[in-house]
């Protein structure tokens, strides 16, 4: 069963078909060999095709092994593309949340991150996870900076009214007693240099993503992610630069709408 499973799926994602087409064909002209049912032109023939279409395949298969080893040795030299390196966003956040249990999150307004994890977060939150999150402050003067690192320098306003959809929604997550205690806000009175995740950030399979800030660009973020036993100096580098930004942060309170 498991045989016919791994051929299902070879077939259904059009892997290895010059291999099953090899081998049906070798039976094919064995049974016909076999029964007297083709004469020997035929069989000879169909003979040299099946070893062409096998040729064929193992070229393909070279090809490939030789274009592995070429990045293989490209990234032990460190010639590594930055089209490889960084990426325009996070896809895979939502689901990478789904399973850590210390969740940490760092950034200007947060209001996209905010909007498509917040209901991910509080299943975490409800099921044990500890949540660390720190946003800039908007009683402060960290949204007119924001504004003037931005394409908008004159409208201070725009980001706290981003500021305000995300306050709103961490306010409406502590409300439930149930993840209160497994919450906490900062406010920052800067604009962080880049934005950070980190998912299990000391566990041997954890993640830490780093958004590279732009500077009066609307092209977006540079992203890029970094693993323990990957990037080892620069995983722990961004990983305290977490603490270091949490530390400056002031606790959210009664004061800014939050339970007390």
């Amino acid at each position: 069963m498991r045989f016919l499973r791994r051929v299902r799926h070879d077939l259904s994602s059009g892997e290895n078909l010059e291999i099953y087409v090899t081998a049906l064909l070798s039976l094919t002209l064995a049974v016909l060999g076999a029964l007297d049912v083709a004469g020997g032109k035929v069989l000879a023939a169909a003979t040299l095709a099946t070893l062409a279409l096998l040729a064929g395949g193992l070229l393909g298969s070279r090809r490939q092994v030789a274009e592995l080893a070429a990045e293989v040795r490209a990234r032990a030299a460190g010639d590594i593309s930055a089209e490889d390196f960084f990426s325009g966003d996070k896809p895979e956040l939502v689901q990478q949340i789904r399973g850590a249990r210390d969740i940490g999150v760092v950034g200007v307004t947060l209001a996209r991150t905010l909007r498509n994890s917040i209901d991910e977060l509080e299943r975490r939150a409800v099921s044990g996870s500890v949540i660390r999150i720190a946003l800039i402050d908007p009683s402060g003067t960290a949204p007119a900076e924001a504004a003037r690192r931005s394409t908008i320098p004159h409208r201070p306003e725009v980001y706290q009214n981003r500021l305000r959809t995300s306050i709103d929604l961490l306010r409406e997550l502590l409300e439930k007693p149930e993840v209160r205690d497994r919450v906490e806000v900062r406010f920052l009175p800067f604009v962080p240099a880049f934005g950070l995740v980190l998912l299990d950030p000391r566990r041997p399979g954890g993640i830490i993503h780093v958004d590279v800030y732009s500077h009066s660009s609307a092209s977006g973020d540079a992203v890029f992610t970094l693993c323990p036993d990957r990037d080892g100096h620069w995983y722990q580098h961004f990983q305290a630069e977490f603490d270091r930004v949490w530390e400056h942060g002031r606790p959210a309170d009664a004061s800014d709408g939050f339970p007390g």
